[in-house]
């Protein structure tokens, strides 16, 4: 089972109230123009509401509703014109042509052809001195009409535009030299006209996908919209990321006046053409639990089953009061599903209440983001089962939570269970050992018991092993995200085979492979993404000096994707002090160090990329190197780093 992403065709998330709200907005006053926002980032749902007023409005006969994707328009050449035109040919295709509307649609096209030869060129197209265009001028607009026929995705029946194209010869006479704004302003007059003799009350044009277009194709097609605005029975309903569009216009209007700043510059801009905005709310925590049970018990009992419109009509009953909504349990799904109700529905709604709460913080409650997790989660799962791994959903979904929102536990967790012999992680069973002895005291004892059965007398080295294990797991306990991942279901994996898991998850990276660096220098890495007393212990030093040319490179290459991944680089990542360790050892990696700072980002970067590389730069040019680095951060870094690097160089 996938969960498709595409436009809702069932309302899992009660939106269909914000798109009742609008469509009860929109027709109280018909008369009046209006445009209305419908914001939230991508994937929170825009689309499926506009999809939900299309089909609400399409039984009215006193209204016409266009849908316009301005990322389907993306490549032609002047957007503006293909919004207007489409508006005016999707009206003329609603209605029945009659001699009159066909009259009036001839007119308008007319002046859309206008405007397309002022707009390719002006003076260079448009004879200024008899206001006749060129015979070429003629045939590049009746060829555009016919383009327009020709795209699959426009809006219009293809047999009536090309009556349109067919006459075009006909109603394309010499114009009078008249300026843009006045054609403009007699096109208003002349829409409004057909408007009112094609018998429509409100025409109602869906504007989707607009933070998809980029800022040129998004201006032109808000200016589009700019040209309705004052256009009486005339709505607009726009789905964009209101970020996104100011982006867009600060973009185009780059030379605003310095005493008003381009952020307010677009925001009044963006304020002005849309009246009524309608922020999207992100899911909370048991709206996405209610939310990811539906998902998933639709997908097993089937969208189209009885039962399941059981379940969503119980979901949106709570949704209703969503700051006192309960998820759905075990009784509610008895309730919806009867006698049908199997083990695996039971588990799908024990999935919901276990990572739901997590989704909800890490994605910031996104729809489209919880489905894609979920999505990666089902087919995961689904080529264990053709492989015949032994695989139990709730873990693969507790690893996979950790492996997308706690990566650098994830790794850890993997190189520790991909080098033991029987899959474990003792890191693993240990930070749960803690866990459930209440964290009151983390302080241990590196002659305690530890997490394998071994001999009762540990050796030097296995006590400097386990004095490891206890080191990290009591490393993680003093993190709460790590605490909250731990506290998920089932709460225990450390006496888990975790190798079916990890195999699984290939596709990110491969733990297995005979010449990887985790299956042989896991334990290495691990210490060595460790702070700066992990990394001076005698074992790792040790190990550091024996390492190979290539696989002191091969751990460098581990180590750079930790730090290049971390989610802040103002405060030290994990395993820059084993980069410096391992560097001074290994002079051959120097230039790979250089470029890696070059390639961390200067505008985010805390004051500790200044300074301690002095222990592992030797070569002569590589302390050039670093030098015309600390010169740039100086005027590129931030403002810590900007400070940091000056007393540097300074001191140099």
């Amino acid at each position: 089972m996938i969960l498709i992403d595409a436009e809702a065709k069932v309302d899992l998330l009660n939106n269909e109230a914000i798109a009742r709200t609008i469509i009860k907005m929109l027709r109280h006053r018909p008369d009046q123009a209006v445009t209305f926002g419908v914001h939230g980032d991508w994937g929170a749902g825009k689309s499926s509401i506009l999809e939900m007023i299309q089909g609400s409005l399409e039984g009215d006969k006193k209204v016409v509703c266009l849908k316009f994707n301005g990322w389907r328009f993306q490549g032609f050449e002047d957007a503006k014109i293909a919004l207007i035109e489409g508006i005016v040919l999707g009206l003329l295709d609603a209605r029945p042509w009659t001699s009159k509307i066909k009259k009036k649609g001839v007119a308008l096209l007319k002046r859309i052809d206008y405007l397309k030869v002022a707009r390719r060129g002006g003076q260079a197209l448009w004879n200024m001195t008899t206001g006749l265009p060129s015979p070429a001028q003629l045939d590049a607009m009746t060829n555009a009409l016919q383009r327009v026929a020709d795209d699959p995705g426009q809006v219009v029946n293809k047999e009536n535009v090309e009556k349109v194209v067919k006459s075009a010869g006909g109603f394309l006479k010499p114009a009078e030299n008249k300026r843009v704004p006045q054609e403009i302003e007699e096109f208003r007059k002349a829409f409004a006209d057909l408007l009112k003799d094609a018998g429509v009350e409100q025409l109602v044009v869906l504007v989707d996908d607009l933070d998809r277009c980029l800022p040129e194709t998004a201006i032109q097609t808000l200016e589009a919209i700019r040209l309705f605005v004052s256009s009486e029975r005339t709505v607009f309903v726009v789905g964009a990321d209101e970020a996104m569009i100011e982006y867009a216009v600060r973009r185009h209007f780059p030379d605003v006046p310095e005493t008003t700043l381009p952020r307010d510059y677009a925001r009044n801009y963006l304020e002005k053409l849309i009246q009524v905005p309608f922020r999207l709310p992100a899911l909370g925590e048991a709206e996405t639990r209610i939310y990811v049970a539906l998902l998933l018990l639709g997908a097993e009992i089937g969208e189209n089953a009885p039962a399941f419109s059981n379940l969503i009509d119980i979901g949106r009953e709570r949704l209703r009061k969503p700051w006192a909504a309960t998820a759905l349990d075990a009784d509610t799904l008895r309730q919806a599903v009867g006698d049908e109700t199997t083990p695996r529905m039971q588990e799908l709604l024990t999935i919901s209440d276990q990572i739901g709460p997590m989704l909800a913080r890490k994605l910031i409650g996104n729809p489209r983001q919880i489905k894609r997790f979920l999505n990666a989660l089902l087919l995961r799962m689904n080529i264990a089962e053709a492989r015949g791994f032994e695989v139990l959903l709730p873990v693969l979904a507790k690893l996979m939570v950790a492996e997308r929102f706690l990566p650098t536990l994830f790794e850890q967790i993997a190189a520790s269970a991909s080098i033991a012999a029987d899959g474990r992680c003792a890191e693993l069973a240990e930070f749960e050992r803690l866990r459930k002895a209440g964290l009151d005291d983390t302080e241990t004892d590196t002659n305690a018991e530890p997490a394998r059965k071994g001999p009762a007398r540990l050796r030097p080295q296995d006590q400097t092993a386990q004095a490891d294990v206890t080191s990290l797991a009591t490393t993680w306990s003093g993190s709460a995200e790590i605490l909250a991942w731990g506290a998920l279901f089932p709460e225990t994996l450390g006496s888990v085979d975790l190798r079916p898991y990890l195999f699984v998850a290939k596709d990110q990276r491969d733990f297995f492979a005979g010449s990887s660096v985790l299956a042989r220098l896991g334990e290495l890495i691990v210490a060595l993404r460790g702070g700066r007393l992990a990394v001076q212990r005698p074992w790792v030093t040790e190990r550091i000096l024996a390492l190979g040319a290539i696989d002191a490179t091969a751990v460098f290459d581990e180590l750079r994707i930790v730090i290049l991944g971390a989610s802040d680089h103002l405060k030290k990542p994990e395993g820059v002090d084993g980069l410096v360790a391992l560097v001074g050892a290994h002079s051959h990696l120097e230039p790979r160090l250089l470029d890696l700072l070059e390639e961390l980002p200067a505008a985010g970067l805390g004051a500790w990329a200044a300074s301690g590389w002095n222990e592992c730069l030797t070569d002569a040019e590589s302390k050039q190197r670093f030098a015309a680095l600390l010169t740039n951060w100086k005027s590129t870094g931030s403002t810590v780093l900007q400070g940091a690097a000056a007393i540097h160089v300074g001191a140099r």
